[in-house]
């Protein structure tokens, strides 16, 4: 029988809906609890899944005895209650992006080290069959190495979409806009498919059609990575209906991978679910060119038999859980989610110096205008 850990879910938003699906079908784990500010809104979330209510993080572990816990904050507010979970004795797994800041990531990741507790970071398409299939063959070295990836994101979000929560578009409870909501997952792709350090980066944001929100709907960066390869971001919310996501990695030796993460109407947790079957849209390995509508088939199959906005949650919280089991670093560490943060930072700091930024990246303690989103108009 395989061994389960107690676990629990801090904030009831919506994406916390689909973690709870995920942890009550997760096959180690035992879903006990759930932590709201608001009693109210705790104890409505917590009886459509037969839990218990808590207003005290603290309390809910130590009455629950909770191994794991998923913080489902808004991105500003990851920070306070992971570090109080690790410090009462759970685990901790943070939805993405890991925080807003890069104090708030190492304040997060010390306080790890402190405790002896796992930290890790939501970031499910990592679980995507595709996505899997890509980083294999970069791994067994069949591009060479990773020259030129590219991330190619545009979809769209209407006024009802930042309406249905007061916290989203504003740069005090949301962040940031789509490089700190919608782009991390194709940004952590990036990272994790080109290996290497990323060295420098030259990024401009925008707002084009969301005069409503305070936060940006658009950016772009090129980058540059320790290993010689060089990268290029084009993320945007200004698109109706909403397209696709993309990343694309070009290897030395000419043999190039891709993968459609995201088609049709772009998945919102809560709010939508997900329309289009990650594919592989680009495989030109030597001998294995035809391979791709195979895999094309296979994976839209697996798509069509599975509910995708609950399954790739559930395999990441699945793996999370069982590197705590096992004592061993998760596939998405807090390393791994602060080199996220690093990028979309970078990006708003090139933007207010109109310079390229350097690695490594680290907090700006004497500024206060949050990496450069408040510095300048957009």
């Amino acid at each position: 029988m395989n061994r389960k850990l107690l676990t629990g879910i801090i904030g009831c938003g919506k994406v916390a809906h689909l973690h709870a699906r995920a942890l009550i079908n997760a096959e180690n784990s035992e879903f006990r609890a759930v932590f709201s500010r608001s009693a109210e809104k705790g104890s409505r979330f917590a009886a459509g899944y037969d839990v218990s209510s808590y207003t005290s993080v603290e309390e809910m572990i130590h009455r629950e005895k909770l191994d794991v816990v998923v913080v489902c904050t808004p991105h500003p507010f990851h920070r306070e209650p992971a570090i109080k979970a690790m410090d009462a004795g759970a685990h901790v797994l943070v939805e993405k992006p890991l925080a807003s800041t890069l104090q708030d990531c190492d304040e997060m990741i010390a306080a790890s080290v402190r405790t002896g507790k796992t930290l890790g970071v939501v970031s499910q398409r990592r679980f995507y069959s595709p996505c899997i299939r890509m980083h294999e063959a970069i791994s067994q070295g069949r591009i060479g190495t990773p020259a030129l990836g590219t991330v190619l994101m545009l979809g769209w979000r209407d006024q009802d979409y930042y309406r249905s929560d007061e916290w989203r578009g504003t740069w005090e409870f949301e962040g940031g806009g789509v490089l700190v909501n919608q782009a991390p997952h194709q940004l952590d792709l990036l990272q994790w498919f080109m290996g290497g350090e990323i060295e420098e980066l030259y990024g401009i944001r925008k707002n084009i059609n969301h005069p409503y929100i305070e936060v940006e709907d658009t950016a772009v960066a090129v980058l540059r990575f320790s290993n010689g390869g060089v990268g290029n971001i084009v993320v945007s919310n200004s698109q109706k209906p909403g397209i696709f996501g993309k990343v694309h990695i070009h290897g030395s030796n000419g043999a190039s991978l891709g993968v459609q993460t995201d088609g049709g109407a772009m998945f919102i947790a809560g709010m939508s679910g997900i329309l289009e079957p990650p594919v592989n849209d680009l495989w030109t390995i030597p001998g294995q060119e035809k391979m791709l509508d195979a895999w094309v088939k296979e994976d839209s199959d697996e798509f069509t038999s599975i509910d995708a906005t609950e399954y790739y949650i559930r395999k990441q919280n699945e793996e999370f859980i069982d590197a705590v089991i096992n004592g061993r670093d998760p596939l998405v560490t807090a390393m791994e989610g602060r080199k996220t943060v690093e990028i979309f930072t970078a990006i708003y700091r090139s933007q207010r110096d109109n310079i390229p930024v350097k690695w490594p990246l680290n907090p700006e303690t004497s500024r206060n205008d949050m990496d450069g989103r408040m510095a300048s108009d957009i």
